[in-house]
C-alpha cells in the first residue's frame, strides 16, 4: 500500500525516525534529573548550595564513559543551563564532552560529571560552538563536605568547578583540556525546531516545552535552595 502512495510512505518513515530520536533525548533528560537528584539525597556530599546560587550555569552530563586503550580518552553528552537574571535557571541546552583520560579517576567505566561556570565569559565561550576547558576558561576541582563550608567564605577564584561520581563515589575532578561541544541535532529533535540557537533556548523562544526540562529546572532550584 505504501508504494502506491510514496509521499505518505516517506512521511510516515520520517515521524516514525524523529519520534524515536526525541525519545533518546528525553532519556538523557531523565538520567540528568536521576544523577541530580541522588547526588542530592546526600546533603555531605552534595553541590554547595552557596556555589548554585553564584552560578551563572551549570552542565550535567552523566554516564561519560572511557574510549580507546592505549590512549585513553571520555565521551558523553548532557546537558546545560544557564542562570536567567531572575534567579530561575534556563531551558537546558545539549552539549558533549570529550578529551583525554588526565585527572579522570583510573578504572572508572563510567563517570557523571558536573560543571558549574561561575562567569559570564564562560557562558559566551560555550554559546560559539565549542570551549576547551582550562584553555579559555580556568578550572577547579569543586569541593565537597568541610572543603565546602570553608569555601563560602573565601573569594571564588576559579571560572569553572568540576566534580565527579564514579561507584558512588562523589569528588572533586581535574578536567583540564576537556573539549565541550553543542550537538545541534539533539536540540533539534529534543525541541522539535529546527535552526534553534542556543540563546532561543536560553530565552524560552521555543515553540515547544518538554516536560522533562522543566523538572530539571526545578531541581536546579531545589538544590541551590530556592523554591521551584
Amino acid at each position: 500500500m505504501y508504494f502506491r502512495y510514496p509521499v505518505l510512505f516517506i512521511c510516515l518513515l520520517l515521524c516514525s525516525r524523529f519520534s524515536w530520536a526525541n525519545s533518546d533525548q528525553e532519556a538523557k533528560v531523565r538520567e540528568v534529573n536521576k544523577t541530580l537528584q541522588e547526588i542530592q539525597q546526600e546533603p555531605e556530599k552534595s553541590l554547595p548550595a552557596y556555589l548554585l546560587q553564584n552560578a551563572s550555569g551549570i552542565a550535567v552530563i552523566p554516564s561519560v564513559v572511557k574510549v580507546g586503550f592505549v590512549v585513553g580518552g571520555r565521551y558523553g553528552k548532557g546537558i546545560f543551563s544557564i542562570r536567567n537574571a531572575d534567579g530561575s535557571w534556563s531551558n537546558p541546552l545539549f552539549l558533549s564532552i570529550s578529551g583525554g583520560s588526565v585527572g579522570w579517576q583510573i578504572g572508572a567505566q563510567k563517570t557523571d560529571v558536573i560543571l558549574l561556570f561561575m562567569s559570564q565569559e564562560s557562558i559566551k565561550g560555550i554559546m560559539k560552538g565549542q570551549f576547551t576547558i582550562g584553555a579559555d576558561a580556568s578550572v577547579s576541582a569543586g569541593p565537597v563536605g568541610r572543603d565546602a563550608h570553608a569555601l563560602t567564605d573565601t573569594k571564588l577564584q576559579a571560572e569553572i568547578y568540576s566534580w565527579s561520581r564514579s561507584r558512588g563515589l562523589f569528588a572533586g575532578l581535574a578536567v583540564d583540556g576537556a573539549h565541550l561541544q553543542i550537538e545541534d541535532n539533539d536540540n533539534f529533535y529534543y525541541y522539535h525546531q529546527s535552526d534553534l540557537q542556543p540563546a532561543q533556548i536560553f530565552a524560552d523562544d521555543i515553540q515547544y516545552h518538554p516536560p522533562s526540562a522543566q523538572g530539571f529546572r526545578s531541581l536546579l532550584q531545589q538544590a541551590a535552595g530556592n523554591k521551584p
